[in-house]
């Protein structure tokens, strides 16, 4: 089975026996995974951090010991049985594809289906996420996914089959779509060409930016300062001038809080045409007051220490605004 826009570089038996080689092929270019980053519809990872791995500057994290990643690789073989049984259709692994008109799209594809000019994609989803697969939906980062492999190969369609609970199966087709292919192709063209010249793509308000900024910055000098731009001001008061619609924003909300806690009294529970409304008791928590423990028992704290009881994190950095006087 070969694909009529792409070559193989890997195969599946490479990329199964050969992790480093695998982790290295993958480097070189955009994979299917990566497609929702670039396109801004990956709620879990920025385009900020993407370009840091890209570019060499962060290692991507290693999910192997997260539970759902972990039983979506078991289960990848039964999903993909369960569709072959399903709808009759034969398929088998092939390994990582490179384009050929546009080398640093890359895919590792799940299965291709012979005798089609189309592949499957699996997935599996908790069922929580079941409301995602309803109808003719499929999440958007799974889309982008499925276009990416059809921009790659060159194929007619792909097939994204999902096990939703552990043990409800469906699939659905993606038909190909050349305006959307074209506008990822350009995205993702964009993209590679800000790894190949090391430029950093804008940054947004994501938490995974804020910490691939923090990776990529470390600090260590207490005595140095620098001179910003001139257009920083702008951002800082831009900034001001958000933070205090949110602080406004919060003092309303807790106002309307304490209106329904004044409505209940002692009831722990309230309830109207649509809503409960819970006001729960809970018992206090405990806590260990380390710093005095260090300072009047520091042979305690220090076995505590040794014995691995307390722990210290990472340093951090911490931000903030103050006006010059």
């Amino acid at each position: 089975m070969a694909y009529r826009g792409c070559d193989l570089i890997l195969s599946c038996h490479e990329a199964e026996t050969d992790h480093a080689k695998w982790l290295e092929t993958r480097n070189s270019g955009i994979g299917g995974s990566d497609a929702s980053v670039i396109m801004g519809l990956n709620p879990f990872k920025s385009q900020y951090q993407l370009w840091l791995e890209k570019t060499g500057q962060a290692e991507a994290p290693d999910l192997s010991h997260v539970q759902a990643v972990y039983w979506g690789t078991k289960n990848e073989g039964n999903v993909a049985d369960w569709f072959q049984e399903t709808t009759g259709k034969k398929v088998r692994k092939l390994g990582t594809l490179r384009n050929r008109a546009h080398p640093f799209m890359l895919a590792n594809v799940d299965r291709a289906i012979m005798g089609e000019e189309a592949g499957l994609e699996i997935k599996t989803a908790g069922v929580s996420q079941s409301k995602k697969w309803r109808g003719d939906e499929i999440p958007d980062a799974y889309y982008c996914q499925c276009l990416h492999y059809l921009a790659v190969t060159g194929a007619d369609r792909w097939y994204i089959a999902v096990l939703i609970g552990g043990n409800e199966a469906l699939y659905k087709v993606v038909e190909r779509n050349e305006a959307d292919i074209k506008a990822l192709i350009e995205a993702e063209a964009d993209f590679w060409h800000l790894v190949e010249t090391k430029t950093p793509p804008p940054v947004d308000g994501s938490a995974s930016c804020a910490a691939a900024l923090s990776t990529q910055y470390k600090g260590g000098d207490p005595n140095l300062t620098i001179l910003l731009p001139s257009d920083a001001d702008d951002v800082i008061e831009s900034l001001e001038s958000d933070r205090a619609i949110l602080d406004a924003l919060k003092k309303q909300i807790t106002e309307k809080e304490n209106r329904l806690k004044a409505l209940l009294g002692n009831a722990e529970e309230g309830t109207t045409d649509h809503y409960r409304v819970l006001w729960k008791t809970q018992a206090g928590r405990s806590s260990v007051p380390l710093a005095k423990i260090k300072k009047q028992a520091p042979d305690i704290y220090r076995l505590l220490q040794d014995k691995g009881y307390i722990t210290i994190g990472k340093p951090s950095r911490r931000f903030s605004i103050k006006a010059n006087d």
